[in-house]
């Protein structure tokens, strides 16, 4: 994957309380080993599941991540360290595990996509690189598998690139979505994809009228695609059948496709499609693209409409919800949460953030599936495997600071296996409109802790309910959301 902000200046990739925090840390001389856990408390657009992606770029995150002499100057510049933390700092490397659901993973809100286990300031360091990296990708795959449903099986050209959040990203996320080409020329060289496109407006608006725009493509190529929307559409594809005709004949040269940009693209499709069957031409492929997403593209295949590809570009490539539909888009809202400290001398405390709809579950955790999308269960990692047809979802990824091998098979396999995960997942759970919720069953010994830790807040009653914002929060130390709030610290979820 080429270079990304991820990995330039990686031990700058972190919000200003994250240095901070870690600060304290040292000062206090409190780094046990800590778990943290990655996870959305929310499928996005409304869906009931999430396509896990990202883990390439977090795992290059978690590798590259060190601080140059140049970052710790530019640290001890906007905070009073004192220099022997930013000695620490230059040495840092990460040396903890990470288990992680692998890319074209189906998973569920709550469930741990990542398990993060290191000592406390190295795993606090990484937080927001690894929100970021899975965050982004995860959103983008998401959105291109809802939009390929939709599609029905027919070709989904990304076309994001030139309003993408992050073009590679976008790209490769889309294809592990189910995306068959993209538009975005290095990122098909990069990760070897097919590259696709027709022609733009302005190459039409060249010639001074749209019969020698036509004629010059198809003179050009051997198999071409020509766009019919930029002056009228129903007088463009008699022009279009008119140059189609006269360049087979001389040339033997092929019109491949029409493509849509615009307009009432159900009239005009049924109007094109008509007239290209009337003519002889029923291997012309109809394309459509302009402001397409899963919503718009099940309503034209609801209404018969006759496309047969479609290609979508801003919708997918910055994760949009609807606002006509009130669905939420534009970012995942993955969470990085700290679930249990082990100390110096050994002794473990299950760590949890109380706070009404935002509380976590404590406890370093399992994820299994049973059965073919029967059910999933959240356990504590020394329980036993919850029945022999139960799938172990969390994989290990890096041991003692390393990538363990294998951890990051190339596109063309994470592909095959999303592609695999999508076709098992029940439809009740891939609607777009009022999916059923995926049952996610917490295991007794889980439950238990996570009372056993709520009781811990407020012991004076431990039958009482727990409020959001109970000051017994602040006799927890080093939680994640609790070690210091910053003037400088962004708003936290």
């Amino acid at each position: 994957m080429p270079r990304s902000y991820l990995n330039y200046r990686p031990g700058l990739v972190t919000d200003m309380y994250h240095p901070d925090s870690a600060y304290v840390s040292w000062r206090v001389g409190l780094n046990g080993l800590t778990t943290f856990d990655l996870y959305a408390r929310r499928a996005p657009f409304g869906g009931s599941y999430l396509l896990v992606a990202g883990l390439e770029a977090a795992l290059e995150f978690v590798r590259d991540f060190r601080y140059s002499d140049e970052d710790l100057a530019f640290l001890g510049q906007i905070r009073d360290y004192e220099p022997e933390f930013l000695d620490d700092l230059r040495s840092m490397r990460f040396s903890g595990e990470i288990l992680a659901m692998p890319e074209g993973a189906i998973a569920f809100p709550n469930e741990p996509l990542l398990r993060v286990t290191a000592p406390f300031r190295e795993a606090i360091l990484l937080e927001s690189g690894l929100l970021q990296a899975i965050n982004l990708a995860t959103l983008i795959a998401t959105k291109a598998s809802r939009i390929v449903w939709a599609a029905q099986g027919r070709p989904v050209s990304e076309f994001s690139l030139r309003r993408a959040q992050e073009p590679f990203v976008v790209t490769r996320s889309s294809r592990i979505g189910g995306c068959t080409s993209t538009s975005f020329l290095a990122a098909a060289f990069q990760y070897r994809l097919l590259a696709t496109g027709t022609v733009p407006h302005a190459l039409i608006q060249l010639f001074d009228d749209e019969r020698a725009a036509f004629e010059a493509v198809a003179e050009t190529y051997n198999r071409y695609t020509l766009l019919l929307d930029t002056y009228d559409v129903r007088r463009a594809v008699h022009t279009a059948i008119e140059v189609a005709k006269k360049y087979r004949e001389s040339l033997g040269h092929i019109l491949a496709g029409v493509r849509l940009d615009s307009g009432d693209l159900l009239a005009d499709s049924r109007y094109v499609r008509d007239v290209l069957d009337e003519a002889g031409l029923r291997d012309v492929r109809v394309l459509a693209s302009g402001d397409l997403d899963e919503f718009r593209i099940t309503e034209l295949l609801e209404q018969r409409a006759p496309i047969d590809a479609f290609g979508v570009g801003t919708s997918l490539g910055v994760g949009a919800g609807s606002v006509e539909r009130e669905v939420e888009g534009g970012a995942l809202g993955g969470v990085f949460k700290q679930v249990l400290y082990v100390d110096e001398l050994g002794a473990q405390t299950p760590k949890m953030k109380v706070a009404g709809e935002k509380s976590t579950l404590p406890g370093k955790k399992e994820v299994y599936r049973i059965g073919a999308f029967e059910e999933d269960v959240i356990q504590l990692a020394g329980e036993p495997r919850p029945g022999r047809d139960a799938e172990r979802l969390l994989r290990p990824v890096v041991r003692g600071g390393q990538v363990v091998p294998g951890s990051l098979p190339p596109l063309s396999e994470l592909w095959e296996f999303a592609s695999r995960n999508l076709k098992l997942l029940p439809e009740r759970y891939r609607r777009l409109d009022n999916p059923d919720a995926y049952p996610v069953r917490y295991s007794k010994a889980l439950c238990e802790l996570r009372d056993s830790a709520m009781a811990g807040h407020n012991p004076a009653d431990p039958s009482a309910p727990i409020e959001p914002d109970s000051d017994d929060r602040a006799a927890h130390a080093l939680e994640v959301d609790e070690v210091v709030e910053l003037a400088s610290a962004p708003a936290e979820d």
